[in-house]
């Protein structure tokens, strides 16, 4: 029990390290869809379609080298020579785009309809992200999650304090004074929001510097190759994802008339966001296992230990489906004060349950990155994209953004589904089916409930978690003494 001991203390690090930048970040949910800040839905739109591309442009900057970097690191006995191999890699190519995309910025702004001001600025964002990539990749690898927690902390402390500054301050300041006044712009808050992610990135790349300045330079062209045959299935995957994750609102921009596709972009991305308590836990435990799942690989009966993350995964999951969705009116007050996009609260439990659906998904990916079948990765997540891409297509002229949620349940279900199958093939963990079956059916039925039947009365939202947690302890308590107790 001293490796899930381990796994928890590291994951609740790394959880902090996702949870409050993320919590920061959500903040400027509520900043940017103020009415004084972002004047209309289809601004705060426009943001969101360019956050959209932001995704997928970073899985193609990250190229895999990061999952590839964990299995090498703890796979070769030179160390340094995946780390310098992997690092110089990432530096040429990162380089190498950066000025690529300078030359065609006005060919690419004209393709996705995006003012060429913004291009430039996200241009830098993304070269700046993607040279950080390794050294953050180095700290989770040598099991250093504070310093790892720190620095994405502070990355989004100095973005969010820059946000307030330029959107809610500056003005003020440059009626006061000349110095303010030579750098405020009216009607500049899209550049605005743009420029206090740069210079956070800027600044985040400056207190990684020093791994640069220590590592070893040595470029290995067999390594290299090794890696990225591995890393490639891991990059199809990950555009896979992306158009999972952020193509819903690049298709409602181009399927709905263009008098109202901005602003269903708006609404839905700020809903969207609700569901965010779900992917930060997902996102905080898949960082946390993900090296825990290589470093146990040649440890007797590792596949027990598996099973009983994706167990305690569940439960957890099915606690925060329940109890946010119970929440979801008391939330959305909170951190969408603006009833303009209250109308696409409709999304929230299905946004909520396709998050988890990823999230159990990942947990089961442990096969195909333990066996090195990584191809079988990019399978099912091309197979998500493709099955995203037809629902969107099908549903967005029906249904607008209710059909890109329906879709995104639909094809995180799937892939969670299809995941477990060929896993049971090629690696089989014994997993507890029917207890994993109970936790989700229950806590979805309970959801369900709460908020088609009984939205608003928290009485019963209130009892229903409680039933949920006293069903949790009547099944667990044996197990919670031997992880806690270490009996």
């Amino acid at each position: 029990m001293s490796a899930l001991k381990t796994l928890f203390k590291q994951t609740f690090i790394y959880g902090l390290a996702t949870v409050l930048p993320r919590m920061l970040s959500f903040l400027l949910v509520r900043l940017h869809t103020d009415k004084s800040v972002l004047k209309t839905v289809a601004d705060y739109g426009d943001v969101s379609l360019i956050f959209s591309y932001f995704v997928l442009f970073n899985v193609i900057l990250a190229y895999g080298m990061e999952t590839a970097f964990f299995r090498f690191f703890n796979k070769d006995e030179d160390k340094d020579k995946v780390i310098g191999t992997s690092a110089i890699s990432l530096i040429i190519s990162s380089i190498l785009f950066f000025f690529l995309a300078f030359a065609f910025q006005y060919h690419i702004a004209n393709l996705i309809d995006i003012k060429v001001e913004y291009i430039n600025l996200v241009i830098w964002i993304l070269l700046l992200d993607a040279l950080v990539i390794i050294p953050f990749a180095w700290l989770r690898a040598n099991a250093k999650p504070m310093k790892y927690a720190v620095i994405k902390i502070l990355n989004v402390v100095i973005n969010l304090g820059l946000n307030l500054f330029f959107l809610l301050w500056l003005k003020e300041l440059a009626s006061e004074s000349s110095v303010f006044a030579a750098i405020y712009k009216p009607d500049f808050e899209i550049n605005y929001i743009f420029i206090a992610n740069l210079i956070a990135s800027a600044i985040t790349l400056l207190l990684m510097l020093p791994f640069y300045f220590k590592i070893k330079y040595t470029f290995n062209k067999k390594l290299w190759q090794e890696m990225m045959r591995y890393a490639f299935p891991v990059l199809i995957a990950g555009v896979a994802f992306s158009v999972n994750e952020t193509f819903d609102r690049i298709l409602l921009d181009k399927l709905l008339p263009e008098s109202i596709a901005k602003t269903e972009i708006g609404m839905y991305s700020a809903c969207y966001k609700l569901a965010l308590f779900m992917t930060l836990f997902a996102t905080a435990y898949r960082l946390g296992i993900e090296p825990f799942f290589f470093s146990h690989a040649k440890t007797k009966n590792p596949q027990k230990n598996y099973a009983t993350i994706l167990e305690y995964f569940v439960i957890f999951g099915s606690v925060i489906l329940l109890t946010v969705i119970v929440f979801a009116d008391v939330l959305k007050i909170i951190f969408i004060g603006n009833e303009a996009y209250w109308e696409a609260m409709w999304i929230v439990p299905i946004i909520l349950l396709a998050n988890f659906c990823l999230g159990i998904y990942h947990n089961l990916s442990v096969w195909y990155k333990i066996t090195d079948k990584t191809k079988y990765g990019a399978y099912i997540s091309v197979f998500g994209a493709i099955l995203t891409l037809a629902l969107n297509f099908w549903l967005i002229p029906i249904l607008s953004y209710k059909g890109s949620a329906i879709a995104t349940l639909t094809a995180y279900a799937c892939m969670m589904i299809a995941s477990y199958y060929f896993g049971r093939k090629y690696y089989p963990i014994p997993y507890n089916i029917k207890k994993i079956t109970v936790y989700l059916l229950v806590s979805i039925l309970f959801s369900a409930l709460c908020f088609y039947r009984f939205r608003g009365n928290y009485f019963i939202g209130i009892a229903a978690i409680i039933v949920f947690l006293g069903l949790v302890f009547q099944l667990e308590k044996k197990e919670l003494k031997r992880i806690f107790i270490n009996k």
